[in-house]
């Protein structure tokens, strides 16, 4: 009787060992799974930040590019833009219109004459830049209610290597051409080219239009190129870069 019962609680034990090892087995087989879905959700994580990341890194390079080396950007305060409606088109009929507007860039610019820039440069719309100078038509346009009155001005973002000696700016405004350079290395008045000098270091025009009434528009060409006929266009300008912009905002509503 006594051997029956031990062979019992032998068996007991081993039926009882038996599940225990299932357990443990179940529980390996669940762990694995467990682990194996942890390192895909890992890797899809890492890829998801790795995509992220190269789209900002992307962005910011963009970025950084035009703000350091673009070449000419337009805007108007977004607060006239939003109240009143005085924004900017690249073309006259406004059927797109926008509070900021840039330029293609032109690489590797190289010193021409003004005298070689075509006649009918103020003709087309949007940018036509040619091989060494930039070329950027748009449109100020009021589209609101209220008649109004704007300023302008051109400023010169950033400047490398003293670029900015040699340049030129043409502003056509409704056709009307005008042509800014920065004052003589002398300090004696301006280039025998140009029609006005930059109104300071920072500072190239500045326009303005009273009585701008709804639905009107006022056409600007800008136009940008190294003068090689000014005296300060030599070697140690080579490499330079410029970036100018031209802000817009209303003054006064009648």
């Amino acid at each position: 009787m006594a051997r029956k019962k031990k062979q019992a609680e032998l068996n007991q034990d081993a039926a009882e060992n038996r599940e225990e090892k299932m357990r443990d087995v179940a529980m390996l087989r669940r762990t694995a799974k467990e682990v194996k879905r942890h390192v895909v959700l890992t890797r899809v994580i890492a890829l998801l930040i790795g995509i992220l990341v190269a789209i900002l890194a992307i962005a910011y390079a963009i970025s950084y590019f035009y703000d350091k080396f673009g070449s000419f950007t337009v805007k108007v305060n977004k607060y006239d833009m939003a109240k009143q409606g005085l924004c900017l088109s690249e073309t006259p009929e406004y059927d797109h219109t926008v509070s900021r507007l840039n330029a293609d860039i032109v690489y590797d610019m190289t010193n021409i004459s003004g005298e070689d820039l075509p006649a009918n440069i103020d003709m087309v719309n949007g940018s036509h830049n040619g091989k060494n100078y930039i070329a950027y038509t748009f449109y100020l346009i009021n589209s609101g209610s209220d008649t109004i009155s704007y300023e302008g001005e051109m400023v010169i973002e950033n400047v490398t290597k003293e670029v900015d000696e040699a340049i030129r700016v043409a502003i056509y405004k409704n056709g009307e051409k005008t042509v800014y350079g920065k004052t003589k290395s002398s300090g004696q008045g301006k280039e025998k080219d140009c029609d006005a000098e930059f109104l300071s270091a920072s500072i190239v025009m500045r326009t303005n239009k009273e009585g701008f009434k709804p639905k009107d528009r006022d056409k600007y060409t800008v136009v940008i190129w190294l003068e090689g006929n000014d005296p300060d266009c030599i070697d140690k300008i080579i490499g330079g870069t410029i970036k100018f912009s031209m802000l817009f905002k209303i003054v006064e509503t009648t």
